[in-house]
């Protein structure tokens, strides 16, 4: 292995070792790490004068010289992540040291979301107040296993696309693409309603259903595509769904057929959309009516997920967020009902807590990927 290399992962393991277990002293970090003191002070010293660790007052030990905790540094470093999808766009910048130093929503509109979304992304890319060292894009479709090519996403009408070309140019930077309902399921364990749990499911909310499955801390893909659950045949049977086939299951409790059912016109994104129905299911009966409908339908969907996955949580994103008092008391029953281990083990159904931008969230986390694996140099 060559010492540029070699350094590289050791600074990885240093960074890794601070924003899993906090704060540490040097010699703490090297028991923890196992690399020499030595190179400890360097690795230190070397990311010190890049702004990516700050020192901080002086601990008295047992014996010796008072040490100084080493801590990473908020927005020491960078990742950019954005969303693109139908009718809105997101894009947030998330720290090395874990936290999320912004996140922005644009309606589309009458524009293309790949031109809304360059503009919004510019944007963010300016409020950052350290360098950033990566960028993700999260769709909602199957992305090649490249990282590059979005081999298909029927409701933004793409396929064999290469979105990550025009941001890259317009942001100087690398752009990483990756499936949105993935993405969000990284967030939402990252930062959200998944922290406690070691294998969940999270299901996307917006005009499309996708999902990420993560088990044991690590993303599921199968063969590339895992998670395409949206076009899963168990939807109404007459429902036409945005691929062109009948009886999707996104046809049937996606983001559209849910606004038809109520009567409610589509606002600038799934959340406000999802917040003008919770008002009304508030106060008209008809409206929790629908609802109940739908909670039954993804209450049958997410029984044989749960029966293949065994998830401990699933989290319901999107749109599903404003209107989880009406959808999950429903979906448990049915879960219940459906679900011949109801009685010994059941996932909990939650609310996802990181709203419309989890997905732009969890592509800023894949953003900073390369610098905590030590394929980056910092």
């Amino acid at each position: 292995m060559g010492t540029e290399r070699l350094r590289r992962l050791n600074t990885a393991a240093v960074l890794v070792a601070l924003r899993e277990h906090g704060p540490a002293s040097r010699s703490l970090l090297a028991e923890r790490t196992g690399l020499a003191k030595a190179t400890i002070g360097a690795i230190v010293g070397h990311l010190f004068e890049r702004g990516v660790v700050a020192e901080g007052a002086p601990e008295n030990g047992a014996r010796g010289r008072p040490s100084r905790p080493v801590s990473l540094a908020p927005s020491g470093l960078l990742g950019l992540g954005m969303e693109a999808n139908v009718d809105y766009v997101a894009a947030a910048l998330v720290d090395v040291a874990g936290g999320v130093v912004t996140s922005r929503t644009t309606a589309v509109g009458t524009g293309s979301p790949l031109e809304v979304l360059r503009g919004l992304a510019v944007s963010v890319q300016e409020e950052a107040t350290g360098p950033v060292v990566g960028a993700g894009l999260a769709v909602p479709g199957l992305v090649d296993t490249d990282g590059r090519t979005v081999a298909w996403a029927p409701n933004l009408e793409w396929e064999d696309a290469r979105p990550g070309r025009a941001l890259s140019e317009a942001l100087g930077l690398r752009v990483v693409v990756e499936n949105d309902a993935n993405l969000a399921a990284v967030a939402e364990g990252a930062h959200g309603a998944a922290l406690d749990v070691r294998h969940s499911l999270y299901l996307t909310g917006t005009v499309g259903i996708g999902a990420g499955i993560v088990d044991d801390g690590r993303l599921v893909r199968g063969a590339g595509f895992a998670g395409e659950v949206g076009h899963m045949p168990i939807g109404r049977p007459d429902a036409r769904c945005g691929c062109g086939r009948l009886g999707c299951w996104e046809a049937t409790v996606g983001l559209r057929p849910m606004l038809r059912a109520v009567g409610e016109p589509e606002h600038a994104n799934p959340t406000e959309s999802a917040t003008a129905v919770a008002a009304r299911a508030e106060v008209e009966a008809p409206v929790r009516s629908a609802l109940a409908e739908l909670g039954s339908r993804l209450g049958h969907g997410i029984a044989s997920l749960t029966s293949i996955l065994d998830p401990d949580a699933v989290v319901l994103g999107g749109y599903f967020v404003p209107l989880a008092p009406w959808l999950l008391p429903v979906a448990s029953a049915v879960i219940d009902e459906r679900l011949p281990s109801a009685d010994r083990h059941r996932p909990t159904l939650r609310a996802g807590a990181l709203g419309i931008e989890a997905a732009a969230v969890g592509a800023a986390e894949h953003a900073l990927t390369g610098v905590l694996d030590g394929s980056v140099p910092i």
